[in-house]
């Protein structure tokens, strides 16, 4: 018998390490650049992303048992995306000139 309310668990299981990988893989790539790269590129400080995206992290960790898509973890995952999409880029662009 096929349990309809089982696969739905599973793919909101698998959707919420999704979102904790990307929180956790910006968390660690934003500690990694040094906190003079972040003003020179124009975008906010390191301590500021850092903050974001580890608070995103501890989020989706406590409130991962409610739903990997409540509010705030959307929040913090729209965070982890634009840290990725344009912060990310840039400071790779420094390094290259």
């Amino acid at each position: 018998m096929l349990n309809v309310f089982a696969i739905e668990s599973y793919i909101l299981l698998v959707v919420a390490m999704a979102l904790l990988a990307v929180k956790i893989f910006a968390f660690v790539n934003c500690l990694l650049w040094s906190a003079e790269s972040y003003p020179v590129a124009g975008k906010l400080t390191k301590p500021a992303w850092a903050a974001i995206l580890g608070l995103g992290v501890v989020v989706h960790l406590v409130f991962v048992s409610a739903s990997p898509i409540n509010l705030l973890n959307l929040v913090f995952t729209i965070a982890a995306f634009v840290y990725l999409a344009d912060v990310r880029p840039a400071l790779a662009g420094l390094r290259r000139r």
